[in-house]
């Protein structure tokens, strides 16, 4: 198994290396639960969901029978009683020996979900063995960013081999970045800004390859470096800036993307899109780099001009040449 791909929901489609083989115990099962402690936006606190039909997809159980899926709100002054627990042990279906061990099981998570900062602790299978004993046979914990300075023993288990490298890459440079399937890179400042313009892009028949927003005061070197992340992706074949300056500056970010293009080469179409603070100024810029940027005040046309851009590069990548395009 070691050096060799595994492929799993959680691994996608490209799969990912194994470097590590965890070796324990065999227990025989007999039972299996799920359990999970959220944080639900509904009720503003801790959310315990579980259900007495674990280890499978608990998206499906939901579907197929949500009667079975138990929800137990939790106030997070009081916390979670030991009392609550036993009743929801009890809902599960757990008895005996087993119930009281669940319960225990269900109050040290908690402990745990609040002590470390967490936003997810999930369970699946919770079981209870042949011989009566209820434990944690595979977990999936989820923890907040920004608890990292209190939480160091957490955040230095992390494995970045496991992790897409371009969000780790990101990450270094303090910008937000997930990448997806399509061919279309993205560079926006602000989330919500960030996912209307994937909105508008697939509006128009295209496919954004990433959301990556460069925050509210990015430099010229972190746009610099977001470009290198977008044209890591081999599947990108054009690419969108979109940017609305406030505390951003537009000539900070158009010598940015100027930095770039010299930087990599870049060889993809480069539609760019630049409103709000200084925003003559970074058109300027541009304008005067001799780089072949295609600039578009308007988004709706970007969104357009991008996408036709991205088929024609496409088209000519699978033709196996090199399709130069200019404006007029």
């Amino acid at each position: 198994m070691i050096g060799h791909k595994i492929f799993t929901k959680q691994t996608g489609a490209h799969g990912k290396e194994c470097n590590k083989v965890f070796i324990v115990e065999r227990k025989y099962v007999r039972r299996e639960y799920y359990f999970a402690i959220l944080m639900d936006r509904a009720t503003q606190g801790p959310v315990i969901v579980a259900s007495s039909q674990g280890g499978v997809d608990i998206e499906t159980v939901a579907a197929e029978n949500p009667d079975a899926i138990v929800k137990l709100p939790v106030d997070i002054k009081r916390g979670l009683s030991l009392e609550a627990a036993q009743g929801l042990a009890d809902k599960l279906g757990f008895v005996g020996n087993a119930r009281e061990e669940a319960a225990d099981a269900f109050v040290k998570l908690y402990k745990l979900f609040l002590a470390k900062d967490a936003t997810q602790i999930e369970i699946n299978p919770l079981v209870e063995t042949s011989d009566h004993q209820v434990m944690c046979m595979d977990a999936k914990f989820g923890f907040d960013d920004n608890a990292n300075f209190r939480q160091q023993d957490v955040f230095s288990l992390r494995d970045p081999t496991q992790e897409d490298p371009r969000e780790v890459q990101a990450e270094k440079w303090n910008l937000n970045y997930i990448g997806l399937d399509g061919r279309i890179g993205c560079l926006v400042n602000g989330a919500g800004l960030a996912m209307s313009t994937m909105d508008i892009i697939k509006l128009h028949g295209g496919e954004p390859a990433n959301f990556l927003d460069v925050g509210g005061s990015a430099t010229a070197k972190q746009i610099c470096e977001a470009f290198k992340i977008i044209s890591s992706d081999a599947g990108v074949s054009a690419a969108l800036v979109n940017i609305f300056g406030g505390i951003m500056r537009c000539d900070v970010v158009a010598q940015g993307i100027i930095d770039a293009v010299k930087e990599l080469d870049l060889k993809i179409p480069l539609v760019v899109r630049l409103q709000g603070t200084n925003v003559d100024a970074g058109k300027k810029l541009i304008n005067e780099s001799g780089i072949a940027i295609f600039p578009c005040d308007d988004l709706d046309k970007a969104a357009d001009l991008v996408v036709k851009l991205s088929d024609i590069t496409t088209l000519a990548q699978k033709a196996g040449v090199h399709a130069q395009l200019s404006l007029d």
